[in-house]
């Protein structure tokens, strides 16, 4: 399952294409006659999910989305990229529209290398990095500013992070874009801060304590914790944290003896901009491999899905977490940072995923892990419903306490790097020492547990001022640079008391 957030308040949804019919079916007149196969399918295997409608629509993609990646452009175009056999070296986009028109687009040759299990990162300038796969050692750009045909660049490091054919563990590997416009790049057990300009690493960072491995089929997951801009006219601090993943040798211990040892139970964070970096590694209230990590409005950190036995893979792991676990990363107690959260009754195992809505809800999706569809397995069926998971902070006991945002006095809803505007709201119970903040989140493609192109910053504050009895203005100064903040489209909260607003769209560009 894939899963992406638009600006429309629409998710585009798709699975692999050869799983067997779905159960959704296509318009009359569209079928599709997939590589080796005798039979027409005429069932989507792609959605466009309206959010405030509750509603769907089927769409048609020709080429396998299999394990591939994709970003969202500083238009809000997703730009998806790669997959299996016929899919494997295409770009497909999909331009949101607010009528029934949009469909996807598919450019094969797109790419120059095979992109099966790559992962994708916006960058300043626009374009999307796209980096590694299955016995892929490059990278390379989209679009690709070079005349045809698509150029790709050698990296040896994705080379040397590969574990024998199996359990590899460099699949997916962890991606973002640092503040000083490097990238930190994770995989298997290693880490670099890398130059894509002249492709070459800036500075290999220390091992992650352990003897877990982190990236796909052990997968663990990532989020750089949020950026905070606090005035000091330098570029903010950046934190990653990594958490979950499984031993050396689950993957093959689990697909071929069906032994399925613990999950990780670690997360390690690293604050990348210090000058020697060093891991600070914490404990989990349980193991987790194949967990998703999305950051909240509140700058909290929310693990959900996965499991506590076993790897990523067909019929590779056990005993699902039911319970998902809030972060606090500013939380001074380690001991009270993890909080455990009241469980689903799903369980969501391989090729399930999860994404941040407007309104402050996660979206979760999705669960195979079978070969092909199986509605019927024991203990763990394909399972394609959609759930809502409802954070602490949308309890109706804490609704006097939340922004409603009336308006962005910005011009068309656009912020400029370094502008100063003001979000106007109304709030019932006005608490000022909780705090209030103003969050920006680009909203992550999400896949096996990776949330590609992520990202959260706090806008710095410099003005608070009561409009009326219930009417507030808060006035902020954009993101810095590009670095900080590549162009694009992000979801706007106002934070009270730990309780955030719900979203409005703005557009942050020069």
């Amino acid at each position: 399952m894939h899963m992406q957030l638009l600006k429309n308040n629409k998710v585009v949804i798709f699975d692999r294409m050869d799983m067997g019919p779905s159960n959704l079916s296509l318009p009359r007149t569209y079928c599709i006659h997939r590589p080796n196969k005798t039979l027409l399918d005429c069932t989507a295997h792609s959605l466009l999910y309206d959010v405030p409608s509750n509603t769907f629509r089927p769409l048609l993609v020709k080429t396998d989305t299999w394990c591939s990646s994709g970003s969202v452009d500083p238009d809000g175009t997703l730009i998806q990229t790669g997959g299996f056999t016929d899919g494997e070296r295409v770009v497909r986009t999909f331009t949101p529209c607010d009528d029934k028109a949009c469909e996807w687009q598919e450019f094969p040759g797109g790419l120059k290398d095979r992109r099966w299990y790559a992962s994708n990162q916006v960058l300043p300038d626009g374009r999307v990095i796209i980096l590694g796969g299955r016995q892929a050692y490059t990278y390379e750009f989209f679009p690709n500013h070079r005349p045809p045909p698509p150029t790709s660049y050698y990296m040896r490091f994705l080379r040397e992070t590969t574990d024998r054919y199996g359990d590899e563990n460099n699949l997916y590997p962890f991606l973002h874009l640092l503040p000083d416009g490097n990238l930190f790049v994770f995989a298997n057990r290693r880490s670099i801060l890398f130059d894509y300009k002249r492709n070459r690493i800036v500075k290999e960072l220390p091992l992650i304590p352990g003897a877990y491995k982190r990236n796909y089929p052990s997968t663990g997951s990532s989020v750089l914790l949020p950026l905070r801009l606090n005035g000091t006219h330098g570029l903010p601090e950046a934190e990653v944290m990594v958490c979950g993943g499984a031993p050396c040798g689950a993957f093959n211990m689990s697909d071929k003896n069906r032994v399925f040892v613990s999950a990780a139970n670690t997360c390690g964070r690293l604050r990348v901009t210090d000058p020697q970096p060093r891991w600070v590694m914490e404990e989990m209230p349980m193991p987790r491999v194949m967990s998703d990590m999305l950051l909240l409005p509140t700058g909290d950190v929310l693990l959900i899905n996965g499991a506590m036995n076993g790897t990523a893979g067909w019929e590779d792991a056990t005993n699902p977490v039911y319970s998902p676990v809030i972060y606090r990363p500013n939380e001074p107690d380690p001991e009270r940072r993890f909080v455990v959260l009241k469980p689903s009754r799903i369980p969501r195992m391989y090729h399930s995923t999860a994404v941040l809505l407007p309104d402050g809800r996660i979206l979760v999706g999705g669960s195979n892990p079978h070969t092909r569809y199986n509605f019927t397995a024991k203990p763990f069926p394909t399972d394609l419903s959609l759930e809502a998971y409802h954070p602490y902070y949308l309890y109706p006991l804490v609704s006097p306490l939340r922004p409603s945002i009336l308006s962005v006095e910005s011009l068309g809803s656009t912020v400029s790097y370094g502008q100063v505007f003001s979000v106007t709201f109304v709030l019932r119970v006005f608490r000022p020492e909780r705090g209030i903040d103003v969050s920006l989140i680009a909203p992550p493609f999400n896949t096996h547990s990776s949330s590609m192109s992520q990202r959260m910053v706090f806008v710095e504050v410099v003005g608070l001022e009561q409009l009326s009895f219930f009417t507030f203005k808060i006035t902020v100064i954009g993101p810095p640079t590009k670095t900080v903040a590549p162009p694009g489209y992000y979801m706007l909260f106002v934070v009270h008391a730990a309780i955030p607003s719900h979203a409005v769209w703005v557009k942050v560009q020069h």
